[in-house]
């Protein structure tokens, strides 16, 4: 199984989305909340390219958001991609 991490923030309802997604597979995930971490947002940013969160890394290759993952599973490549790791 391939190693997930997630960023995500409080009251972010694309988060929720996305965590409610990879819960729905069964995906164990690292959860990394930037709410009130400066360092650990701009660690996000420079590895993501984006400031928003969500931010969804699988074998920390950067998948974007909610919609992008969501997006992945639409087109029936997220489980591949979960599956690589």
């Amino acid at each position: 199984m391939a190693q997930v991490t997630i960023y995500t923030a409080n009251v972010c309802p694309f988060c929720v989305r996305a965590k409610r997604l990879l819960d729905h597979k069964g995906v164990l995930y690292d959860e990394v909340d930037v709410s009130s971490d400066a360092e650990l947002r701009e660690k996000m940013v420079l590895d993501s390219g984006r400031r928003t969160v969500p931010q969804i890394f699988i074998d920390g290759q950067a998948v974007g958001g909610y919609q992008e993952l969501q997006a992945l599973e639409d087109e029936g490549k997220l489980d591949s991609l979960l599956e690589a790791g």
